[in-house]
């Protein structure tokens, strides 16, 4: 009887083992565009988006919420993407930083807003 018993503990720690071994990887499609923008799927949203609003505490709902044209499972595999390869993702997203400073330090020496309120202001009044 022990030895049924330890033959059948063997065959179901075996089937265990088999499942434990077995991976479920989402795939998810990334698109890289010309200025260096990673988007989620067919859609127009960024990676940068769905991970900043996941890193805010976003609910994978409340970012399809957020994003109607994503769809739960893109979220969710964008999320599983992120987490699985952090290190590549938070580089990229650095380099996303780093390029939107200088871009709007860049707007912001060609455009200088400095007495924009008033002239805007002087010229509603003006006008009436």
């Amino acid at each position: 009887m022990s030895e049924k018993l330890n033959n059948r503990s063997r065959e179901v720690y075996g089937k265990i083992l088999r499942v434990m071994s077995v991976v479920s990887t989402s795939e998810i499609k990334l698109t890289k565009t010309e200025a260096g923008v990673i988007r989620i799927g067919d859609s127009r949203v960024s990676l940068d988006s769905v991970i900043i609003a996941f890193n805010q505490g976003s609910a994978p709902e409340q970012i399809v919420y957020d994003y109607d044209s994503l769809s739960l499972s893109e979220v969710y595999a964008t999320i599983s993407y992120y987490l699985q390869h952090s290190e590549e993702v938070n580089s990229y997203l650095a380099g996303r930083a780093k390029q939107n400073k200088e871009l709007r330090e860049s707007n912001e020496a060609r455009f200088n807003q400095k007495g924009l309120r008033e002239k805007l202001l002087s010229r509603r009044r003006n006008a009436a």
